[in-house]
């Protein structure tokens, strides 16, 4: 008899600990309600939090060149006679958009009971700064793509173009690292 309230002992305080962690976690989760860009990535370094801004801010660019490049192609419309500042603008413009986009389904901005802050919140955190450090690297690959490497420049509808499209997007990112390393360090845009 004595084991057995030894035992049961034993089990009503793990229980009683599992229920105290359980509890904590929720307050923890409660606590950090306001704050949903920090809560679970404090143990992370500093560099891999950089990182994973910078493929989220690289995300929405990729997304945004791969559908203007086509878009612009198929469409025929050009600004000033030029397919590639076409591109440029339609591909910065969808890649802002989507920046935007992901940053207000993906980081909870929809929740926010003011949906005008909301937006205006998903703008400021829609990574500008990085979104242009990235699109330089990126454009700058394709200019040499454009005016150096190729006679002619392959169409949008080619594998050529788009493995230049997917080597592009390497040099957009070594870009784009720095202006989310300074903009993290500053307090302008949140770890992730």
């Amino acid at each position: 008899m004595n084991h057995m309230n030894m035992e049961s002992g034993i089990d009503m305080s793990m229980k009683h600990e599992e229920h105290m962690d359980h509890h904590e976690h929720s307050d923890m989760n409660h606590h950090d309600h306001g704050d949903i860009h920090h809560h679970g990535h404090s143990k992370k370094p500093f560099w891999q939090s950089v990182f994973v801004s910078t493929t989220h801010c690289s995300s929405g660019c990729s997304l945004g060149d791969m559908i203007g490049a086509p878009l612009v192609f198929y469409s025929g419309f050009l600004i000033a006679g030029s397919m590639l500042l076409t591109d440029y603008v339609v591909e910065f413009i969808l890649a802002f958009l989507f920046g935007i986009a992901f940053q207000y389904y993906g980081m909870g901005f929809q929740k926010h009971d003011q949906p005008g802050k909301a937006i205006k919140d998903a703008l400021k955190a829609a990574d500008t700064w990085s979104l242009i450090a990235f699109e330089i690297g990126m454009f700058g690959w394709m200019a040499l793509a454009y005016f150096v490497f190729f006679v002619e420049m392959p169409e949008p509808n080619t594998v050529i173009f788009r493995f230049m499209m997917q080597i592009a997007m390497m040099p957009g990112f070594l870009t784009s690292y720095p202006a989310n390393w300074i903009l993290v360090k500053k307090g302008i845009k949140h770890a992730m």
